[in-house]
């Protein structure tokens, strides 16, 4: 058992890989229109999120301001949730906002616990 946790950090910098990758793909869906989305009005709440997600999607995934950008992603992904997903139903599975949901917690829980080692924000205060 004290193996596997000696695992938790790689994990978390795995995690925190993954999910900003693919986070920021939703953004260029809004912004550009690429992988099957559409391009939102400029400036409309759905381009700050595209925005969001894009650039905030990729500082998650290179591990640079990780703490800040992951409570403002967290919160956006919460908004989301409540302005768009909650109208059709309770529970995610049934509205469609299960991704949102994820997302939420997800970047709620790097905002406790940090990018992890492998990232520019541990290089950084290395480097200080």
């Amino acid at each position: 058992m004290a193996g596997i946790r000696l695992l938790e950090p790689s994990a978390r910098s795995v995690l925190r890989l993954v999910a900003g990758f693919t986070f920021s793909f939703h953004g260029m869906q809004k912004l550009f229109g690429l992988f099957g989305g559409h391009r939102v009005p400029y400036f409309s709440l759905p381009w700050v999120g595209g925005f969001l997600e894009l650039f905030g999607g990729l500082l998650i995934f290179v591990g640079l301001f990780t703490v800040p950008v992951a409570f403002i992603l967290s919160g956006e992904m919460a908004v989301a949730y409540f302005r768009v997903h909650f109208s059709r139903g309770f529970l995610p599975i049934m509205n469609g906002g299960e991704l949102a949901a994820l997302y939420c917690f997800i970047y709620l829980y790097f905002f406790t616990a940090g990018p992890g080692p492998l990232s520019v924000d541990r290089w950084l205060r290395k480097q200080g």
